[in-house]
This record gives C-alpha cells, structure tokens and sequence, in this order.
C-alpha cells in the first residue's frame, strides 16, 4: 500500500461557547472563546502556519501537480462562531495550497442558537455548501440535561436561516440513549427533525469515555482531560443508559428516516440519495486525508496515521516558533490495516467486495457472521444486516488480528451500534 496525497482537509477549531459534559472533542471555551482576551485569532493564525508547512512537505513529497481536494470540513467545536471574513481567509489560503476541486464538498459545522449560528449567508458566499447542525434532541428537557445552551426552536430557526442563506446540504445531529429519554421522546424527536427536510441526518448512540483512563490526555495526546464536573455527569449519566432501548432507537430510526425518504448509508448515518457525507466516506472507505488544528488526525490512506496533540498553547507556541505542533504518529501493520478495511467498509451499507470478503485473514469471520445472521451477500457484496448492525462491535472485534472468531457472550446486544465515525 502506497502513501497518497491527500483527497480531503479536516480543520479543527475548538472554540465552543461552553462546554458540553459528555463531548469528547477538543475544546476549549469561555474567556479563551469570547472575550477581549479570545485566541481565536492566535489560533487561525497558526492554522494558517501549519497549512503552509503541511502543503510544503506534500509538494516536496508528491509535487504541486497534485488533484485538487473533494471535500473539505470545517468542524469543532463551534466554527460557525468564526466570521464570514475568518472562513473566507482560511478556503481561500486553502485552495492557493492545496487546490479545492470545483463542486466539492465544504462543510462547517455550527451550533443552534442566535449567539452561536453565526452567519450562513456570509460563509455560503466564501465556499460553504453544506450545514452540519448540532441539534442533538428536540426536547428542551433533554437539551437541558445535556447541557446544551440552544432549545429545539433554534434548531428550526438554523436550519431555516440555512435555507433562506441558500445553502443546499443541511446534516443534523442527534444523540440516543440521553439520559431520562424514552422511546417515545425519541420518536417526537425523529420526528421533529425529519420535519425539517434534512438531506442528511447523523443519529448517535451517546457514548461515556474516560480519555484520561485511556491514556489520551498527556501532553502529547490527542484529548484534553475530563474536568470534575464532566466526569461526575458522565458517572451519573452512566446508570440512566440501556443497550436494549438503544438498540429499540435504532429501530425506529430506521422506519421513521426510510418513510421520509432518507436511507442508512452507515451505521449511523441516513441521507437522501446522493447527499452522503462525502467527507466521511474518505475515512470509511480509508482514503487519505490532512488535517490541521489542535488534535485534528490525519491518513495517508496507507500504513500510517498522524495526529496534533489537543492542547492550544502547545499548538500555538510551536507554530509561532516556526515548528509544526507536537503530536505523534502511529504506523500500521498489513494485518491491521487489512481488518480496518473491512470494519470501516462494513459500517456502510454497500458493504465490502468479494476480494477483500474472500481473504484468508477475514473470511472466516464472516462466514460466521453469515452463519448467525449478522451478515449477509447481496448483489456480490458483503454487509452487515440489520441485527448485524446493532450487534456491530461483536462483528468487528473478530476481526482484529489475533481475535479468532467465536460465540458472542450471553448477554450481547445492540451495545455497539452507534458509534461515532
């Protein structure tokens, strides 16, 4: 496998408003966001920095005749708390460098709320085509909960100043198994948002890690340290889940979405056809991507894996000593770049070949993923079936070299199927 240049650029701006108690992203808010003392331009500045040395290293390695980007994301954090004229400056400098392919996909994500929106037709006139919108739930209860600043009539309010800005693509996000949701509130949920005519909708199983325990929050690492607050929440937050009533979401999900004409294209995201996520499908199908600002990741679509670590002093000070940010790097071996093949192509709906189903390393587990109903061949191809995608994680594990396949534990369920992308 060949190292390739990149297809698309991830920039990762942490500003948010507040902090959200069970976010993992990397993010930084209050006075460091908003304020007479913000960063943020510090912060752009250094993006701006490591662009050029980024660019520079892929002109010396692959030269300047390279193919323009398919896709670039704006994510966070909150970008939509950039200007019009910040947005502007960064797709310009980005295309002089790197090339931005006419008709790709530029993406910014922002939150609800007349604060935080920011301004759809100023960043749709610098490049902006489609609108990644945190709503997360249409109860203000459950917002409440989350933490979260905005209630579900600034989600209407965004998606419509979306619209009238003339934007094309708008995604939602939603979270399942929220504390003190029920099936029920899920469903007026859905049903509120699908309401809104979204082309594309992203529904995730709310996840409760402990980076620090995971050993991500070094000076190096790629995550910031859970405060006390947030971990007590997260503790909390905990007992209130159920793998069986989140497994009972999906389901719903999946009938709601089909009957409004979006279709599950992975296992947590549904789009009309023609408006998936171009940007995610480079990493589910392992393309290679670059990445700037603080903890943002990048591929070479090959053997090796690259990332910034979290921290924005760190980040800013190396930059504007002339350096490029501390980080590391993690190299991979055949096998396992063999089985994240498989498991990313799985989580899509397409599924995989009948040469990578077929190898030796993989086959064995999906025949017994077949064997037991988790998979399934369809027109050539392999893909996980509908019980196959609440019970994804047991699939995958088996995957992983040194995991022989073999019988999932009694009390198995659907606990696996939300993950984030």
């Amino acid at each position: 496998m060949e190292p390739l240049p990149p297809e698309g650029l991830y920039v990762h701006f942490p500003f948010c408003v507040s902090l959200c108690p069970y976010c993992d992203f990397v993010v930084v808010a209050g006075a460091t966001a908003r304020g007479p003392q913000n960063r943020v331009e510090a912060l752009l500045a250094a993006v701006h920095r490591e662009l050029e040395l980024r660019a520079d290293a892929l002109d010396e390695r692959f030269g300047t005749g390279r193919a323009p980007l398919t896709s670039v994301y704006l994510g966070g954090g909150t970008p939509s708390l950039m200007s019009a004229q910040q947005v502007d400056a960064l797709l310009t400098a980005v295309d002089a460098r790197l090339g931005i392919a006419p008709g790709a996909e530029v993406t910014l994500e922002a939150n609800p709320g007349a604060d935080e929106i920011g301004d759809p037709a100023g960043v749709r006139a610098a490049g902006v085509n489609r609108l990644s919108i945190g709503a997360q739930s249409m109860s203000d209860a459950e917002l409440a909960r989350l933490g979260r600043r905005h209630r579900a009539a600034d989600v209407v309010t965004a998606v419509g100043r979306a619209r009238e800005a003339g934007i094309g693509a708008v995604s939602l996000d939603l979270l399942t198994d929220v504390p003190g949701q029920s099936l029920d509130s899920w469903r007026a949920t859905l049903r509120a948002a699908l309401d809104l005519a979204p082309e594309h909708l992203s529904a995730y199983t709310l996840t409760l890690d402990d980076p620090d325990a995971e050993g991500l929050t070094s000076s190096e690492g790629d995550h910031l340290p859970l405060s006390r607050g947030a971990r007590a929440w997260r503790e909390r937050a905990g007992h209130e889940q159920s793998d069986e009533r989140a497994a009972d979401m999906e389901l719903i999900t999946d009938e709601l979405a089909a009957a409004a004409g979006l279709r599950r294209y992975e296992v947590a995201n549904l789009a009309r056809p023609g408006e998936e996520s171009r940007h995610n499908l480079l990493y589910w199908r392992r393309r290679p991507y670059l990445a700037l600002g603080p903890g943002a990741h990048a591929s070479d679509g090959a053997l090796r894996r690259t990332w910034n670590a979290a921290r924005l002093d760190g980040y800013i000070d190396a930059l504007d000593d002339g350096g490029l940010p501390p980080g590391g790097a993690e190299e991979i071996d055949a096998a396992t770049a063999l089985a994240e093949r498989a498991i990313l192509g799985l989580r899509l709906s397409e599924g995989i070949d009948p040469e990578l189903a077929d190898d030796p390393a993989l086959a064995p587990t999906l025949d017994w993923a077949r064997s037991r109903g988790l998979a399934e061949d369809v027109a050539g191809r392999t893909r996980l079936t509908q019980q196959g995608r609440l019970l994804a994680n047991e699939v995958f594990s088996r995957l992983l070299p040194d995991e022989p396949p073999g019988d999932p534990p009694a009390d198995a369920d659907g606990a696996g199927s939300g993950g984030g992308a």
